[in-house]
């Protein structure tokens, strides 16, 4: 026994201390992933060895708890496979599990070290989503309004109405006021949008109308916001089930000159679709919605389970920004940290595999949340103690062989 032995021991141990150590202080660090030593004999040779070292330290890539933060900008990888792409200010590329974003200064989605986080973005003039992996940046400014083209009520017109004679329902010429409510048997009113995103009221007045055989016939008349009722009206023709025929086909409806001289607006031209609406014995009752809808100012950013980068608007519209990157490697434990919670790809780790969360395998993401570390303390404590314990009894290898020395000098 020499003190080789004991002092490549006392080596091993001490940086097995080290890795514990560096766990347990990083147990706090959002994305952090605990590191184990793997250790090897050493020979040379002889059969006698030459004691141990530390033959690699392995990152555990498992996933740790996801916590909710509330923050809009905070992300987490929700499973095991996959890391975020980020870019430094040199323009080099990292790889991280720490999802704690937050715009710069130029608008950019960055992370305490100033590594802004990458995506394929949508391009908004075409809709079409990049192949290429560009910095996320958070929107400025209006999403421009939407003039409405499609109405689509649906609702059940009451088959117990009577047809109303007199008085009857107001023809172009009458006055900019409300229809008579005697002259028709149910109303509808909602709200428009025109091409500069302006709000006006649509109601729409429906007539039961007498009809000959077990058909049943509706006419619908239209006024917008205060304006005379618009000349054409549509018919809608019921079954004697009770839905409406097949061959019904509304009529677009053209209100022009919207707006007023202050703020002319483009001709309001409406496609009604009354699929789905139904005359049974039953109360009047509906639903609807409409394609058109205001200007909004940016409110907001969301991530989607699915890696969508969702810009919200005061108008309640929502728009698609981009898919968040993520990237896998075939050998995770080829990876170099760099620190700040980051790695850099080496010939070890293979070239990077990119895509978009919940695809070929990778983790879907959680919004409004980070991943936390997946250092377990329980088990560093016990990793620690038998660190410890190694670390001494390798120092009483040592001990031992010196006082073996001793003895020998001391023999006469």
């Amino acid at each position: 026994m020499g003190f080789g032995q004991g002092l490549s021991g006392l080596n091993a141990a001490a940086q097995n201390l080290d890795i514990i150590g560096n766990n347990i202080a990083n147990s706090g660090t959002v994305g952090f992933k605990a590191a184990t030593a793997s250790f090897a004999d050493v020979y040379a040779s002889s059969r006698v060895g030459l004691g141990a070292q530390v033959a690699s330290i392995n990152q555990r890539f498992t996933i740790g708890t996801v916590a909710t933060t509330g923050n809009q900008f905070d992300m987490a990888i929700d499973g095991a496979k996959g890391l975020f792409r980020v870019v430094d200010p040199s323009g080099a590329v990292l790889y991280t599990r720490n999802g704690q974003f937050s715009p710069n200064k130029e608008g950019y989605l960055t992370n305490a070290q100033g590594h802004t986080l990458t995506a394929y973005m949508v391009d908004q003039a075409t809709g079409t989503l990049g192949t290429t992996p560009a910095m996320v940046r958070v929107p400025t400014g209006n999403i421009a309004p939407k003039a409405t083209t499609e109405v689509a009520p649906k609702m059940n017109l009451d088959a117990d109405e009577e047809v109303i004679g007199t008085p009857s329902f107001p023809n172009v010429t009458a006055p900019s006021t409300v229809p008579d409510p005697k002259s028709y048997n149910h109303s509808l009113p909602m709200t428009v949008y025109d091409s500069l995103g302006n709000a006006h009221q649509l109601t729409q007045y429906f007539v039961k109308q007498s009809a000959a055989g077990d058909t049943s016939v509706w006419d619908v008349h239209y006024q917008l916001d205060s304006e005379a009722v618009h000349p054409t009206k549509n018919t809608l023709t019921f079954t004697s089930g009770g839905v409406l025929d097949p061959a019904t086909a509304p009529a677009a409806i053209t209100f022009a000159s919207i707006g007023g001289t202050n703020s002319p607006a483009e001709d309001l031209v409406l496609n009604f679709k009354y699929d789905g609406t139904t005359q049974f014995g039953d109360d009047f009752g509906y639903s609807f919605t409409q394609d058109g809808y205001g200007a909004g100012a940016y409110a907001s950013m969301s991530i989607a389970t699915d890696g969508s980068i969702v810009a919200n608007y005061t108008n309640g519209k929502t728009m698609v920004q981009g898919m968040l990157t993520l990237a896998d490697f075939p050998n995770l434990q080829g990876l170099q940290p760099v620190g700040g919670n980051a790695w850099v790809e080496t010939s070890a780790s293979g070239q990077p595999i990119l895509g978009t969360p919940g695809t070929n395998g990778l983790a879907t993401i959680a919004g409004q949340a980070v991943e936390e570390s997946n250092v377990d303390m329980s088990q560093e404590l016990v990793n620690m103690i038998i660190a410890q314990r190694t670390y001494q009894a390798n120092a009483q290898t040592i001990k031992t062989q010196d006082q073996i020395l001793q003895t020998l000098i001391t023999m006469r």
